[in-house]
C-alpha cells in the first residue's frame, strides 16, 4: 500500500453556457491569453480570442471550461483551413462534416456533444457581434447520449474511507478534514480546494462555496466534518500555513494552496490503501453524498441547491440511481423475486 508521502504528491497544476448576453465590452478587451490560466492566446483567431474574452469575464466560466472552449474551437479552425474557409464562411454543412471527422477520430457522443456545444455558444456570441450573417449550428442536432448512472460508494465503503488518515500526525488530520468535508458538502474538487477559512463558519455549521459561473451558494456541514475540521485547525494546519497569512483551509506541504491534482492523487491514495478496486476520484464521492442524501430521504431541490445544479435536470440522474438501488434490495430480499 502507498504511504501517505507517496499519496501526496501536490505537484500537479491544477452545463451548457449558452445564450450569451450582449457583449458590449468585448471590443474594450484584448487582454485574453488565458495567462491567468496557462492558456496563451490563439494566435492568428482575433474572433476565439474575443469570445474567451468575453467567456472568463462576463460570463466567468471556470479555467477548465475556457480551456476546453479554446481547444475545440482551435481544432475547428484547423478544420475550416483544410477546407479553404474562415468563420464567416463556415456553413452547416462544415458543422456536420466537422462532427462526422471526430467521430472517425473515435471520440465519443459525449465529447462530440461538448465540441458541438462550443461551436454554438462561440456562433451565438459572433452573431451577437454582427460578425456573421448567420448560425451554422442552429440545424445541427446534438449527438444523443446514452444516460449513464453515476457510480457511488456505499456507506461501509465511505467509513472505510474516512478511516484511512493516520490523525496523529498533522498530514492526517489536514487530510481526515478533507475527506469528511467532501464527503459532507458534495463538493466539486475546485470548489474544495478553493474554500478560504473565511467561508467556514463553524458555529452555523455551513461553509460557504463559489462554484460555477461565480455563483455562491450555502452548504449545511455535518457534526462529523466540522469536529475533523477543527481538528485540523487546532493541531494539523499550523505545519503547513508558514507565514499564518495564506487564506485558503486546506494547504500543501510548502503552505501554498492545495491543486486539484494534488487532492486527486491524495484521494486516490487513500482509495488504494482502503483495498477498493476501481480507482477513486473526487467525482465518486460527491455521487455518494447526493445518493445517500437521496436515500434517506432528501428532496431533489435540496439536493440540487447543496450540488450547485442549474438545472434540476442535472440533478434527476440520482432519482434513477435510487430506482436501480431499490429494484436490487427487493430482488435480494423477496422471497418471490
Amino acid at each position: 500500500m502507498p504511504s501517505p508521502r507517496k499519496a501526496e504528491q501536490e505537484n500537479g497544476t491544477g452545463g451548457n453556457h449558452s445564450d450569451p448576453k450582449p457583449a458590449s465590452r468585448v471590443a474594450g478587451r484584448r487582454a485574453f491569453g488565458g495567462r491567468q490560466y496557462g492558456l496563451g492566446s490563439s494566435p492568428g483567431l482575433p474572433e476565439v480570442n474575443d469570445y474567451l474574452d468575453y467567456a472568463r469575464v462576463e460570463k466567468g466560466l471556470a479555467a477548465n471550461s475556457i480551456s476546453n472552449y479554446q481547444r475545440d474551437l482551435i481544432h475547428f479552425c484547423k478544420f475550416l483551413r483544410g477546407r479553404g474557409k474562415s468563420f464567416a464562411d463556415a456553413d452547416r454543412d462544415d458543422v456536420r462534416a466537422f462532427l462526422a471527422a471526430l467521430y472517425g477520430r473515435g471520440l465519443s457522443a459525449r465529447s462530440v456533444a461538448r465540441h458541438l456545444i462550443s461551436l454554438r455558444n462561440f456562433f451565438r456570441f459572433l452573431a451577437k457581434e454582427d460578425k456573421i450573417q448567420s448560425d451554422p449550428t442552429v440545424d445541427v442536432d446534438a449527438p444523443k447520449l446514452e444516460q449513464t448512472l453515476p457510480r457511488y460508494l456505499s456507506t461501509d465503503e465511505v467509513d472505510t474511507l474516512l478511516r484511512q488518515p493516520d490523525i496523529s500526525m498533522p498530514l492526517g488530520l489536514r487530510d481526515k478534514a478533507m475527506l469528511e468535508f467532501l464527503y459532507a458538502t458534495g463538493m466539486r474538487v475546485s470548489e474544495l480546494v478553493h474554500v478560504r477559512c473565511s467561508d467556514f463558519e463553524s458555529g452555523l455549521g455551513i461553509v460557504r462555496c463559489l462554484g460555477k459561473g461565480n455563483k455562491e451558494r450555502l452548504i449545511p456541514v455535518g457534526k462529523s466534518a466540522l469536529r475533523a475540521v477543527e481538528a485540523y485547525l487546532r493541531g494539523g494546519r499550523s505545519a503547513f500555513c508558514k507565514n499564518g497569512q495564506e487564506p485558503f483551509l486546506f494547504l500543501n506541504r510548502r503552505g501554498g494552496p492545495l491543486t486539484r491534482v494534488g487532492f486527486w492523487k491524495i484521494l486516490a491514495g487513500y482509495g488504494r490503501r482502503a483495498g477498493f478496486s476501481a480507482p477513486l476520484a473526487p467525482h465518486l464521492v460527491r455521487h455518494s453524498f447526493a445518493t445517500h442524501l437521496l436515500e434517506r430521504g432528501a428532496d431533489l431541490r435540496s439536493i440540487q441547491l447543496m450540488l450547485g445544479h442549474s438545472d434540476i435536470s442535472t440533478t434527476q440522474i440520482y432519482t434513477h440511481v435510487l430506482k436501480q438501488r431499490l429494484k436490487q434490495v427487493y430482488q435480494t430480499h423477496h422471497p418471490r423475486a
